[in-house]
């Protein structure tokens, strides 16, 4: 009985190892490293919020069993999980089922791409494919094999350095001034008559003069413009004009002489300039629109008609049934139009700052917002400015927006975020606020917000574009963002340069930009040294990096960039 039953576990395990044999799963797992797997890129690397892996497999010949299926399933093996990746199926030439087909006879090869979301702590990370055979209902695990490692996060690397926009004041040093005033003549004379140097205009003219001299405003020119009516020979006319402009001239150089002013450059001749401008059929023609007189519309057409202007006259006397009325209008025409130009002097910077200190409510906007922008580098003193423009000119967007500017700078997200919802409802359509409000969708995570709004600036200046290459960075369009950085040579453009194949280029911008100095700089250009091969960049620039930093010591371990230098002696000594 005994020996019957040995003889029978005998026959049964013979079968087994004769069955195994025949369904070829066990020679397939025996030579398994003959196989050959090609993962792009190795290591892996984060692109936007993925990890994207590719796979190529290669089996050669006389290796795969004609009825076996073969599922591969890769993941990410991290020290936080493991990110499993969709399967691919590869078969046999007589197998039951859809893959990839791969002969015995001369082998064949299979492509396969996947990603999955990016988690923190894969950047310390393998790939490893597992393996899973069978022939019909026979099934056989397979060694699992590790196939990459990874992950290169060094998109990570980019900085929250959004470009806000402030709004810009329209102050002036000084602004300039006139006064305008007019004296009038009688018909074909040039004389100024004393009353006209006392007439409302001129009284006015020179209350002007002397508030603005006491002000010390600059008066640098009086500009006449003499006409005549057009009644009389135009020859006669133009002369007559233009000795209106000189007699208008010397009355107000004898006025300023006689009122003994601070402006003495105005009883001079060369104080004045002067242009006699003929017959004033402009005037007359503005003042005949603006007339009731019955037959206006007619001697309208004959001003159109006639380009002569002795013919013009004429032809006016012969239309109009009641020229009298006409002639009402020409005393007002026969005059010297008198302007005063000058420049006013503005409040100086620090009679803006002792105001800014006592009285900022008396203050105009655009002090105010010229303040802020020019006469203070203290945080909390120029918002403490901009919320005073903010209170006392609610209507104007640009001291919300520009508190708002100085909160971020100060990375008070919630408080900038207020401001800036203020200086909206003030200009809703303004593109300054919109960038400025795209800086805190992108900050509170919302990059499909912040590029709506980013878009919606456009115009702004290239502080939003430059924004807008950050959120390219972070979406993994590398070409974009370095487009949209423009002229800004900044850690952020270096960063762009590396990510969209250029390291060298990146080095360039990287020793150009205020980041040269920093740890952060010494870490990217050892990353561009890893890149390039060049074992001393990368040890040199770590080495700096991580005295200014030491947490860059514990980043570089882990960092994938590096793999290939994680049995070098300098670089194990870096972290001793």
């Amino acid at each position: 009985m005994k020996n019957s039953s040995l003889h029978l576990l005998g026959l049964a395990v013979f079968a087994a190892i004769g069955f195994s044999a025949c369904d070829g799963l066990g020679k397939m797992v025996k030579k398994a490293n003959t196989v050959t797997y090609t993962v792009t890129p190795n290591p892996i690397q984060m692109n936007g919020d993925t990890v994207s892996v590719t796979i190529a497999g290669k089996y050669p010949e006389k290796y795969f069993a004609k009825k076996a299926v073969l599922t591969l399933t890769p993941s990410i093996k991290y020290a936080g999980g493991e990110k499993t990746l969709k399967p691919v199926t590869v078969v046999g030439e007589k197998a039951e089922g859809t893959g990839t087909k791969i002969t015995n006879a001369s082998g064949g090869s299979f492509s396969y791409s996947d990603r999955v979301a990016y988690e923190k702590g894969m950047e310390n990370a393998t790939v490893e494919l597992k393996i899973s055979g069978a022939v019909k209902k026979k099934t056989k695990d397979f060694p699992p094999v590790k196939i990459a490692d990874g992950t290169i996060v060094t998109s990570l690397l980019v900085k929250s350095d959004e470009k806000s926009i402030m709004g810009k004041d329209a102050f002036s040093k000084t602004k300039p001034i006139s006064a305008n005033s007019v004296i009038y003549y009688t018909i074909s004379s040039d004389v100024v008559r004393p009353g006209e140097m006392n007439s409302k205009e001129m009284k006015e003219f020179k209350e002007f003069v002397e508030t603005e001299l006491a002000k010390g405003a600059d008066l640098k020119n009086i500009s006449i413009s003499a006409y005549a009516s057009p009644d009389g020979e135009q020859a006669k006319n133009t002369n007559l004009a233009n000795d209106r402009a000189t007699t208008a001239s010397k009355a107000l150089m004898t006025l300023f002489k006689e009122k003994k002013t601070k402006l003495e450059a105005a009883e001079k001749e060369d104080f004045y300039t002067k242009v006699g401008k003929g017959e004033d059929w402009d005037g007359f023609k503005s003042m005949m629109e603006a007339s009731s007189i019955k037959d206006k519309d007619l001697i309208l057409r004959v001003l159109g008609m006639y380009p002569d202007l002795d013919q013009r006259e004429k032809e006016i006397r012969n239309v109009s049934k009641s020229f009298q009325e006409v002639e009402d209008i020409l005393p007002k025409l026969r005059r010297s139009m008198i302007t005063l130009s000058g420049e006013e002097k503005s409040r100086s910077d620090d009679q803006i700052m002792q105001m800014v200190n006592t009285t900022p409510d008396s203050l105009s906007v655009e002090e105010l917002i010229y303040a802020g922008a020019n006469l203070t580098k203290d945080m909390n003193l120029r918002l403490t400015i901009y919320k005073a423009a903010e209170r006392r000119y609610p209507s104007d967007w640009r001291g919300p927006n520009n508190a708002g500017c100085i909160l971020l700078m100060q990375n008070k997200m919630n408080d900038a975020e207020a401001e800036f919802s203020k200086a909206a409802t003030a200009d809703a359509r303004n593109t300054t606020v919109k960038n400025n409000q795209g800086i805190i969708a992108r900050w509170k995570g919302d990059r499909k917000k912040a590029s709506d709004l980013y878009k919606a600036a456009a115009g702004a200046g290239p502080e939003v574009n430059y924004n807008l290459g950050i959120i390219d960075i972070m979406n993994g369009n590398y070409a974009s963002a370095v487009s949209n950085f423009g002229s800004y040579n900044t850690f952020n453009m270096a960063l762009g340069k590396v990510l969209n194949g250029s390291p060298d280029a990146g080095a360039q911008v990287i020793d150009a930009s205020d980041d040269k100095d920093s740890a952060l700089g010494f870490y990217l250009k050892a990353v561009i040294g890893a890149r390039t091969g060049k074992n001393d960049m990368v040890i040199n620039n770590l080495k700096t990096a991580i005295s200014k930093d030491a947490s860059y010591s514990e980043k570089a371990k882990n960092d994938a960039e590096f793999i290939k230098l994680r049995d070098d002696a300098g670089f194990k000594a870096l972290f001793n």
